[in-house]
């Protein structure tokens, strides 16, 4: 056995199980069904398993991209996403979410844009909120670290009463949490969402943040 579901779980680690029908998410009670490729209904995947999958409330559609003979553009459609779409506040949850997933960060207009953007998201607020931050294939220039750092410190003094950080990018954890050490910050990136999540509801923060990391 080269992977153990269980021991997967119990490090607060993610897993998901993607087939030609469907994807699977790895859950404390078991597999649950997240999604259903294009043109595939319930029964078809139903009739082909030995047991009965718990469901999502909703079940979503895999994208059609990933059944097509062309490139998918994944790279461009990352790198595009405007930060309006990567910066939101959760009323519900009371928690500001930054997904930076496959960001590339290369210039300096890009740390006053995206700085700009959570003043947007943060300042009506009139209050400091937790935050969770996704590094996911974010990459960021050497020569921009600093003050990216700096940029961080001070949106932090500012607008976030608590905040965590995740990236399964080991060089980005260790480099990024020595320029957050400079700056008097925690220098600690989570090797997971699921920990990201749980650190911050430990910390007090709302803790339906932590019941649906999947979600945002």
């Amino acid at each position: 056995m080269s992977f153990s579901g269980a021991q997967c779980f119990q490090a607060n680690h993610e897993a998901l199980y993607v087939t030609e029908r469907c994807v699977f998410r790895l859950t404390s009670d078991g597999l649950e069904l997240v999604e259903v490729a294009p043109g595939i209904t319930l029964e078809d995947i139903l009739s082909n398993m030995d047991f009965v999958p718990l469901r999502a409330r909703q079940l979503s559609t895999m994208d059609a991209r990933l059944f097509a003979p062309e490139a998918m553009g994944l790279r461009h459609s990352l790198e595009s996403r405007p930060l309006e779409e990567r910066i939101l506040f959760d009323a519900s949850a009371g928690v500001l979410f930054i997904n930076f997933a496959g960001l590339s960060v290369r210039g300096e207009a890009q740390l006053q844009a995206i700085a700009s953007t959570v003043e947007h998201r943060c300042a009506p607020l009139g209050r400091r909120v937790p935050a969770i931050v996704n590094y996911d294939g974010c990459s960021i220039a050497p020569r921009l670290m600093d003050a990216y750092a700096d940029m961080v410190e001070r949106l932090t003094e500012r607008f976030y009463s608590k905040v965590t950080r995740y990236t399964s990018n080991a060089f980005l954890r260790l480099a990024l949490g020595h320029s957050l050490a400079s700056h008097h910050l925690s220098p600690q990136l989570y090797g997971s969402s699921r920990e990201a999540f749980r650190a911050l509801a430990s910390s007090g923060a709302d803790s339906e943040a932590a019941k649906t990391p999947n979600q945002h």
